[in-house]
């Protein structure tokens, strides 16, 4: 089985421009995420998909691989998706988001481990132990799984309401994916459904035309930086050697 990764990188960004590019160390957040991933040792190829020359030329500056994709991609998969039309041998791809410069070994593992099974899903995606402080931030997305560790629905909302006490099998979905290529190339050329306008959230393109997105929970959560204020947090937690 061929497996390569692919880190969608825009360079415009509402929060933090030019995210890809600032430094954490004296290392560009691109080049801690594209060793860390090479570093796995699970992909035959690590790809950096940009619209932008400047990621490019820092890709290159550390021997790494950069693709000029177009600019008007909707979201990072519809990018990555169009790294995957030049690769007719590869049988899976993990898309591995820009903006996640310590993601570990095992994170990767689980997300890519219903293939490693040989179980082959259309798609695959992690998530962690939902912290009771962030059941009702929208910026957590939640996810909901059944027995069978398939998502039933990604929401910002509180889910599910409590109207009586119990354990609900809801979590912290993290933004990784994985993907059959075949899946990931016919999944790009679907329309934006309802619900994943109102969401503002992707993966709800795939449940919404019946599709199953497999789940694998992991203890791990991944430190994501969207804002300076998360960049200077991870500054702080690097320089001070701390989990992140």
């Amino acid at each position: 089985m061929k497996i390569i990764a692919v880190i969608p990188a825009r360079y415009e960004s509402t929060r933090l421009p030019g995210k890809p590019l600032e430094t954490i160390q004296k290392k560009p957040m691109i080049q801690w995420v594209y060793e860390a991933a090479l570093a796995s040792n699970y992909f035959d190829k690590v790809i950096v998909a940009t619209d932008d020359q400047r990621i490019i030329d820092c890709v290159i500056s550390f021997n790494g691989l950069a693709i000029m994709t177009r600019s008007d991609h909707i979201s990072g998969t519809d990018r990555v998706a169009e790294v995957a039309e030049l690769y007719s041998d590869v049988d899976v791809i993990a898309n591995i988001q820009g903006d996640q410069p310590f993601i570990t070994k095992d994170l990767l593992c689980a997300l890519l481990k219903p293939y490693l099974d040989k179980t082959n899903p259309e798609m695959t995606t992690v998530a962690c132990q939902l912290k009771n402080d962030d059941f009702n931030n929208p910026n957590v997305v939640k996810v909901l799984l059944n027995k069978n560790s398939e998502a039933l629905y990604f929401s910002r909302a509180s889910i599910p309401y409590y109207r009586k006490k119990g354990n609900a099998p809801v979590y912290c979905h993290l933004g990784l994916y994985a993907f059959q290529r075949d899946f990931l190339l016919k999944y790009s050329k679907m329309s934006v459904t309802d619900l994943e306008k109102c969401e503002s959230l992707e993966q709800l393109r795939a449940l919404e035309n019946g599709y199953k997105i497999i789940v694998t929970t992991t203890k791990d959560n991944i430190f994501e930086i969207n804002t300076y204020k998360d960049l200077a947090k991870a500054k702080k937690l690097y320089e001070n050697d701390e989990n992140l």
